[in-house]
């Protein structure tokens, strides 16, 4: 009785299994339907270039520029070009714009048969750089370039890390932080961007206020501030590290 009984199980459990493969087998695939967030609908990326200079040639440096900064225009789009005040010393922070990464190939080629740009600018500049360091980076989909209100003041560049994943993981948190700050009237952006080439899962943001201590009061007025602070706490969720640096436009810089 007891085989029996062992025969009969076997055979029921073989005819389930055999009936649910068949039901997986014809099952329709799924498709897919993940996504890595909001996509860039263009080609156009942003190159941040950040120079060291030696201390001693700091203000030679920017002299040079400012006279020769046309011979380096000529080839391509400067978006801005700031002098580190806070958060690095002796450093030059400045934003180019490029079409393509073949545009970009295009006007690096340009540049070194470029016998002005050699002669008058570039020769003379690199033995007064300690360091060169650059990345590529896009407009999040939400954002774009906008001018502050007006000429001068002081811009904070504020970087963060955020968790591996992308804007399909912390897009929406980070953009309704951006959003409540400029919303509220507290500060004015001129441009957010994400990382594509170097560290990944970096965005920046490109404040603008008009003096250091102007930021100072409004961040502490926003710091009070309960959609701030709620805004904030939910993307912060997502954030690894932060880092800031304060700049001031050069005379030249396009963004000024």
């Amino acid at each position: 009785m007891t085989l029996t009984m062992n025969k009969i199980g076997a055979f029921r459990k073989a005819a389930f299994l055999t009936e649910h493969f068949l039901s997986l087998k014809n099952r329709p695939v799924p498709k897919a339907s993940l996504s890595t967030g909001p996509q860039q609908q263009h080609e156009t990326f942003y190159e941040f270039r950040t120079y060291s200079i030696h201390p001693h040639l700091n203000t030679a440096f920017l002299k040079l520029t400012n006279e020769k900064i046309h011979l380096r225009t000529a080839h391509s789009e400067l978006i801005g070009f700031w002098t580190v005040e806070y958060g690095g010393l002796n450093q030059i922070f400045h934003i180019w714009k490029y079409d393509s990464y073949a545009q970009r190939a295009s006007v690096r080629a340009s540049l070194a048969q470029d016998p002005c740009w050699i002669e008058q600018f570039s020769s003379k500049v690199l033995p007064m750089l300690s360091s060169q360091d650059n990345e590529i980076t896009y407009l999040v989909p939400w954002s774009k370039i906008q001018k502050p209100p007006k000429e001068g003041g002081v811009y904070e560049l504020a970087t963060f890390q955020m968790k591996p994943g992308g804007p399909a993981v912390w897009g929406a948190a980070f953009q309704a932080a951006v959003g409540t700050h400029t919303g509220s009237g507290y500060t004015h952006s001129v441009g957010v961007f994400h990382s594509e080439i170097r560290l990944l899962n970096q965005v920046h943001v490109l404040w603008w206020y008009e003096s250091a201590d102007e930021r100072a009061a409004i961040r502490r007025k926003s710091h009070g501030d309960v959609r701030v602070v709620a805004a904030v706490r939910e993307s912060a969720a997502y954030l690894v590290s932060q880092k800031n640096k304060l700049m001031y436009p050069c005379p030249f810089s396009p963004i000024k």
